[in-house]
């Protein structure tokens, strides 16, 4: 089901614009990923114990069709601009200004502070990510590991100087396990909320499976409470990862290919059956190494067609992308352009 702020009518806290992944990122991009997976603690598990620890533990159940959505391009619209400086191995800022008619246009000035506490070389905590606006409004992320097998998530967005959207997300991570609590807009006075318990447990090697219960309530909602009970599963092959959930009279299935170390192709099928609508999405994803090139694209059942192309313009710390998505049936043509420094 995604973001628990996604099940309900409250706004999105969506992920800062802009927000630059933590310094030892080498790659940047326009649509930044999750620092979650990027970022750490160290000295109290040894290299071997996390190693082990990662490859048992299938993850969990919010990313089970992560490896097909990493896939498909994050097509944007307009022209971005990009300034990424780090003044220290813990903190680094960016100036980001966007101009489009869709997405919000302006500049935004943003922040990620790395903290010195690290599991792995790949992962530090704590990770603090945020950027405002000139008029004011904020999105920030606090992401935390107090212990080895405990991940904390905080998000929170202000808008017009009040709280239009919070969302806490705890997750577990056992040996061959992951139990994950989420909170979304919680509020005490309005009696209103969104509460999702997350389960994902390793069958074998290669199967895992889990459940997922969302649980939203308030004036708002018919009935004033309603819940949503979903199960699914993934089968990880030596190249290949198939996936699939059910509930909520909704189907979601993925199937991601590795076909070369060049071609990654993915292949969504989401499917609501209360409403007798389906959407089939086919993406693929091109890297060449020698050009410095990176090439998504995708094309799905609605008659859409979107790509995205990454050049990275070395030796200078430069990245230019460009974008482009086409709506055959409302014909309808986006196009953006983008440019990252540092």
């Amino acid at each position: 089901m995604g973001s628990v702020l996604a099940t309900g009518p409250q706004p999105v806290v969506s992920p800062p614009v802009g927000a630059p992944p933590p310094p030892m990122s080498a790659n940047p991009s326009i649509v930044q990923d999750d620092p979650s997976h990027s970022a750490g603690e160290q000295g109290i598990v040894s290299d071997k114990e996390v190693e082990s620890s990662n490859t048992l533990n299938p993850g969990t159940f919010e990313d089970l069709h992560k490896k097909c959505k990493d896939v498909m391009p994050s097509v944007f619209e307009g022209a971005k601009l990009l300034v990424n400086k780090g003044l220290s191995s813990h903190f680094q800022i960016s100036h980001t200004i966007s101009m489009g008619s869709v997405q919000p246009s302006g500049y935004r000035f943003g922040g990620t502070y790395v903290g010195t506490k690290q599991y792995s070389p790949a992962e530090a905590f704590p990770i603090l990510i945020g950027d405002v606006d000139p008029s004011g409004d904020l999105n920030a992320n606090i992401i935390h590991r107090p212990f080895p097998n405990l991940q904390c998530k905080l998000a929170a967005q202000i808008q017009k100087s009040k709280f239009v959207a919070q969302q806490l997300t705890t997750d577990y991570k056992g040996s061959d396990f992951t139990a994950s609590l989420t909170l979304g807009n919680i509020d005490v006075i309005t009696e209103s909320g969104v509460i999702v318990c997350h389960y994902l447990q390793r069958v074998t090697d290669r199967l895992a499976m889990g459940a997922e219960l969302a649980y939203q309530y308030g004036q708002a909602v018919p009935g004033t409470q309603i819940g949503v009970l979903s199960v699914g599963g993934k089968y990880t092959g030596d190249k290949f990862t198939a996936s699939g959930q059910i509930g909520g009279a909704g189907v979601h299935a993925c199937y991601w290919h590795k076909a070369s170390d060049q071609l990654q192709v993915g292949v969504e099928l989401e499917a609501n059956l209360r409403m007798q609508e389906s959407v089939a999405t086919i993406g693929y994803e091109i890297d060449m190494p020698k050009a410095n090139v990176v090439f998504k694209g995708m094309f799905d059942s609605n008659m859409q067609v979107g790509a995205v192309l990454e050049k990275r313009l070395q030796p200078l710390p430069f990245t230019f992308a460009l974008s482009a998505m086409m709506n055959h049936q409302k014909n309808m043509t986006r196009v953006g352009i983008g440019l990252i420094l540092g």
